[in-house]
This record gives structure tokens, C-alpha cells and sequence, in this order.
């Protein structure tokens, strides 16, 4: 299994033209107090993470990405200002991943994977991060696969926090549930938990998915931290191997076309 962090710091508020012209960046709450805590959490519980960023943070916070980096996890990419990704035509989506490799690579990190805003890959997608040296992608879905030598490792939107706390997530709730209202930290909690049965029951792959702003309050961040701790003992009983995606997916692209996966199907869901 894969546990994951999506986004870091303003980028998708500045994106939607949502932060305040009058206000400063680069002082997120998400970078000055909830990654610490997170980044205290995984090594003290000895977990190896993904953090999937907008490229945008190589300006705004190149000193998290190092320190990420350098406490072992994999800073993996989420376009360069949260673009809604689908909606790219070829030629744009080409530039916005070579910028984010370029801008990577000034601070020393190595991309080889991607998450797409929204979900979605464009028809283009695979290819294009195939030619630029990206491993692996993670959109929306389930299964997982290897496309044109990519390894193809998704998401499911239940097991995505926003899916359970955001407004904007209400469609996607009432599709689900039949209602569109925000669902309680603890309902959360009760989803991880079945999703992380059903992964050893049945020996499939699990992409936890967080967001650091959604890291706060407290009863949010006793959910990231107990359900953490229970991965860890799994490791620990040796029923379960959990790593950055960048080490599954290298294992895929190796075990493909021998291995029996989990048969691959993308979600057309965009959020």
C-alpha cells in the first residue's frame, strides 16, 4: 500500500483566485504547522510517504521540499499551480510537466511520479510522462496496471479525505451516498479502516490519500495518526508492505507482464 499527501501550502487557493490580494504567501498554515506534524508522525512511526506538490512550491517553499526529501519520503508532482488537469490540451500539459521536472531538479529531486489535479489524465498523459522519465502516474480509480512502460497506481475517492470534508466534494457524496452532506472525521476513520481489511483480505494495492490542510483540527489528525499507526503494525506482522510509490511502482514496471494484477479501470469522475 501507498500513503499519500496531496497538495502543499496556498497554490490551489491562488489557483481558484481565492487568496487575498492584500495577503502574503509563502506562510501556509499547511507548511508551518501541519507538515512538522505529519513529517514528526511518519518518522516516528517509521512510515515512508508520498508527498504529490504543485510545482509552484519549488518557489514558495523550496526549504519543505528539501526537508521533505531529506527525511526519506518521495516529493512526487501535482502540477505546477493545481491545474484542472483533464482539461489541458497536448502542447500545455507538455510544458507544465517539463517546467515542473526543470524546476525540480534546481532544488536536486528527481520526478518520477505524477498525481493529476482533479483525477484525470488527459489522452495524452501517459505518453507525454513516459518521454519526460516519469515512472508512474496515480489517478483516480482502481486496480492498478502498467501503461507504455508507466505504471498506472489510483485513488479511490472514498479513501481521499476532502472527499469526506469538503463542500465541493458533495456531488461526489451524493453519488455516492445519496446525500451531499460533509461526513465526520470519525466516518473517515470507519472507511480507512474497511479499505485497509479489504487490501489485506484480498492482497490489493491501497493509496491512502491527505491533505495537510486538512490536517486540522484534532479529531482530523487523531484519524491520520491511528490509522498510521495500525498500518505500521501490519507492516510489523508482516501482512502488509507499505512504501513511497515511486518503490511500488518501480516493482511493477520489473514484475509486468509476469505478475497478475488487479485489473485496471480509470475513474471518469473529476472533482
Amino acid at each position: 500500500m501507498t500513503v499519500s499527501f496531496d497538495n502543499l501550502g496556498e497554490v490551489t487557493e491562488l489557483q481558484r483566485g481565492e487568496w487575498p490580494q492584500d495577503q502574503a504567501v509563502g506562510r501556509h498554515f499547511s507548511v508551518t504547522r501541519a507538515l512538522p506534524r505529519i513529517l514528526a508522525l511518519l518518522e516516528e512511526l517509521g512510515l515512508q510517504a508520498t508527498f504529490f506538490v504543485e510545482g509552484l512550491n519549488t518557489e514558495l517553499y523550496p526549504d519543505a521540499l528539501v526537508e521533505v526529501d531529506a527525511a526519506g519520503h518521495e516529493v512526487a508532482y501535482h502540477g505546477w499551480c493545481h491545474e484542472q488537469w483533464a482539461e489541458l490540451d497536448p502542447v500545455r500539459e507538455s510544458e507544465l510537466l517539463r517546467r515542473g521536472v526543470r524546476s525540480m531538479g534546481e532544488l536536486d529531486l528527481q520526478l518520477v511520479g505524477f498525481r493529476p489535479p482533479g483525477g484525470r489524465l488527459t489522452k495524452a498523459s501517459v505518453g507525454t510522462l513516459r518521454a519526460l522519465g516519469f515512472e508512474y502516474c496515480s489517478p483516480a480509480g482502481s486496480g492498478v496496471g502498467v501503461r507504455a512502460g508507466v505504471a498506472v497506481l489510483p485513488f479511490q475517492w472514498e479513501v481521499l479525505d476532502a472527499y469526506h470534508y469538503l463542500p465541493r466534494f458533495g456531488p461526489l457524496r451524493g453519488r455516492d451516498h445519496g446525500s451531499d452532506d460533509v461526513l465526520p472525521p470519525n466516518r473517515f476513520g470507519e472507511t480507512l479502516d474497511s479499505a485497509l481489511r479489504t487490501a489485506v483480505e484480498r492482497g490489493r494495492h491501497l493509496s491512502m490519500v491527505f491533505h495537510p490542510f486538512l490536517a486540522e483540527p484534532a479529531e482530523r489528525f487523531e484519524v491520520l495518526r491511528e490509522r498510521l499507526a495500525i498500518v505500521r503494525r501490519l507492516v510489523d506482522d508482516e501482512v502488509l508492505w507499505c512504501a513511497p510509490y515511486r518503490d511500488v511502482a518501480a516493482w511493477m514496471r520489473a514484475a509486468e507482464p509476469v505478475a497478475a494484477f488487479e485489473r485496471l479501470a480509470l475513474d471518469a469522475t473529476a472533482a
